[in-house]
């Protein structure tokens, strides 16, 4: 089919009853009727994209694109390539074209998405080390309060510093509550830090002046909940190399910080020192007794891994510093862009924790310069309604932010070119989000094979049809357990499936 892209409300109802198969269907939006999306009528939708002169800052993730316009000015499907590349002259003609209409569409959602006048983003700031251990845990909300014109926002600090609760009608209640001023935002200071994409926003990368680390901050909105993730990468030397004798060779990965948010009134809570139910963060008692209305995320209740393997549609927002704003519509995703399936990430230097409540984080292990990281949170906050439930046809949501991040570029002296006088600042190459919807199960994959997936066990349809016989044969051919006497464990013999396996992806010979 053909689409006219001066028109995406048109193109996007007629792909609904146009499926593409195994295809990463994507179709620039230049205007959206849908309630999640308004593409770039300042609303919701977003996705970053960097010029073809810079892989570096290239997402690997990056939508595969299918020509489905006669615009000879829109996008070209080059099937020879195997990195696919964008053409469009002149973009969306919604997309702001100016500096000015940048930062009036950054604004518009920020405060759409994050400000919350009287309302305070509650939770509690679990911190991680490298190896994924709980290290602290603060109760502490995020406070953006706007003026009168909403010219302006306020940042601050909520953090509970003690906290008495009574059970009983005699007594009562109280809190003790620190707030901390932070910053001050206004539409033409917003973008220094932060860079804002449908209900998606990244705060840096940049660096903390005490400790000389580099802080990424990823912040997904659903309902009247948020995820927010702090990825904190600290200066690293090679082994053998005294810290601090020269410039940093890389940035490690120190600290995670993951916060599950809820929107608390902030009237009850004005004073430092407040009477009354505090009710803070969420909690599964809450969830229990009150279950969150159909639009609203669940943050405590069992999320199996193959949750996460399914067929996804809905809308992806795009940045890039050389392409801006980019609007698209997924009709079906293809295996490669599903990094939310793969939690062990998609190679070896990829830092990843999964955590409950349908929550998955994903950063580099070490940035080094020259090379683009990417810095990743998917988030289920709901799932599909049960049937005869006032949720019936409810269905399942699946949000994801990703942000590539360079960091440790060289400033090259004029006088000499062999020698390096510092480093430029950290910068943001590219931001993509993506809010999509369940629109039904994968073809060809068992519930058994999803699972595997979901474990980080690479399988693909035409593999598994490939190795069926070989499978048989192999199950006959098999030799007993091998005894290892120096070592004291048993091993079982690598047959020819798991062989292949391991030969198309390394990450299949992990005995996790």
């Amino acid at each position: 089919s053909t689409h006219n892209t001066s028109s995406f409300v048109a193109a996007h109802n007629s792909m609904k009853s146009s499926y593409l198969p195994s295809l990463t269907t994507l179709v620039v939006a230049l205007g959206c009727d849908n309630s999640v999306c308004s593409a770039f009528a300042p609303s919701t939708l977003s996705r970053h994209h960097l010029q073809s002169s810079a892989p570096s800052h290239r997402s690997s993730s990056q939508p595969t694109l299918t020509s489905t316009t006669n615009n000879p000015h829109g996008p070209v499907h080059n099937s020879a390539a195997s990195n696919i590349q964008l053409h469009i002259s002149n973009g969306s003609p919604d997309a702001p074209k100016t500096p000015e209409e940048d930062a009036a569409l950054q604004w518009d959602l920020f405060t759409r998405h994050h400000v919350e006048k009287d309302g305070e983003w509650w939770g509690t700031w679990t911190s991680y080390d490298y190896m994924g251990d709980v290290v602290d845990s603060t109760v502490a909300a995020v406070s953006l309060q706007p003026n009168e014109d909403t010219s302006s926002v306020t940042q601050t600090h909520r953090i509970l510093t003690s906290s008495t609760q009574s059970d009983c009608d005699t007594c009562f209640s109280s809190s003790n509550v620190k707030t901390m001023p932070v910053a001050t935002y206004t539409p033409s200071t917003l973008g220094r830090r932060h860079r804002c994409g449908s209900v998606g926003m990244v705060v840096g990368p940049s660096l903390l002046p005490k400790s000389g680390m580099m802080s990424t901050e990823l912040t997904l909105r659903h309902g009247d909940g948020r995820v927010r993730v702090t990825f904190q990468h600290a200066p690293v030397w090679e082994r053998g190399v005294e810290p601090g004798s020269c410039p940093p060779q890389g940035l490690k990965l120190f600290r995670a910080m993951v916060s599950k948010e809820k929107l608390r009134s902030s009237a009850v809570m004005s004073d430092d020192s407040t009477e009354g139910k505090f009710k803070g963060p969420p909690n599964a008692d809450e969830e229990k007794d009150s279950p969150p209305a159909p639009g609203n995320p669940r943050f405590f209740r069992p999320v199996p891994p193959f949750a996460w393997h399914n067929k996804w549609a809905g809308t992806s927002w795009t940045w890039g510093p050389q392409s801006g704003d980019r609007g698209w519509a997924i009709q079906e995703m293809d295996e490669a862009d599903s990094w939310h399936g793969r939690p062990m990430g998609d190679t070896t230097s990829v830092w990843s924790l999964r955590l409950p409540g349908g929550v998955m984080i994903q950063c580099p292990r070490v940035i080094i310069g020259g090379v683009a990281g990417l810095c990743r949170l998917a988030w289920l906050p709901e799932d599909e309604g049960e049937v005869g439930t006032v949720d019936d046809g409810n269905k399942a949501k699946l949000l994801r932010v990703e942000a590539s991040v360079m960091a440790l570029e060289p400033i090259i002296s004029d006088d000499d070119d062999d020698m390096m006088v510092g480093f430029y600042p950290p910068s943001l190459g590219s931001l993509r989000c993506d809010v999509l919807e369940k629109v039904g199960e994968l073809e060809g994959a068992t519930l058994e094979e999803r699972e595997r997936a979901a474990e980080g066990f690479v399988w693909s349809e035409v593999e598994d049809k490939a190795d069926a016989a070989v499978s048989v044969a192999s199950r006959e051919t098999m030799k007993p357990l091998e005894e290892n006497p120096s070592s004291g464990r048993t091993s079982a013999p690598v047959d020819e499936v798991l062989s292949k396996k391991i030969e198309a992806d390394p990450r299949n010979a992990l005995d996790l």
